[in-house]
């Protein structure tokens, strides 16, 4: 039995990441449950949602967010089939982390405060105000 995955992410664009020697992987199904993946994991195919995925080599834990895909586990490891839409930040790193979450959040609440300045105006609210 092997010891470790092989570990990738493909698009229709690029290889992702291709890893060896991954410890364990971690996604998120459609399903709405999380999947872990160790080595020796039994053959599977499933649907992956907009998720991070997590997995740890040997230089320690990673994580990459990705667009919802395809999982396949097969006996040299495991394969995420994603559309290629992994968010990332300004600097063009792939988010991680309760950090990154955040991050995303504050963007996404930004983004509709300036799409909506009349209601805000009607809050007593002002990105000015913020230094925005």
């Amino acid at each position: 039995m092997r010891k470790t995955l092989h570990l990738r992410v493909l698009t229709p664009a690029e290889t992702v990441i291709d890893v060896e020697e991954v410890v364990w992987m971690q996604s998120r199904l459609a399903d709405g449950g999380g999947i872990s993946i160790y080595p020796g994991h039994a053959p599977l195919i499933a649907e992956t949602i907009a998720a991070p995925l997590r997995y740890a080599d040997r230089a320690g834990e990673r994580t990459l967010d990705l667009g919802a895909g395809i999982l396949v586990v097969d006996t040299e490891g495991a394969t995420v089939f994603t559309s290629g839409e992994i968010q990332t930040g300004d600097d063009g790193e792939a988010w991680t982390g309760p950090e990154a979450h955040f991050d995303r959040l504050a963007q996404a609440l930004l983004a509709t405060m300036r799409a909506q300045p009349r209601e805000m105006r009607d809050l007593g609210l002002s990105l000015e105000d913020e230094g925005q």
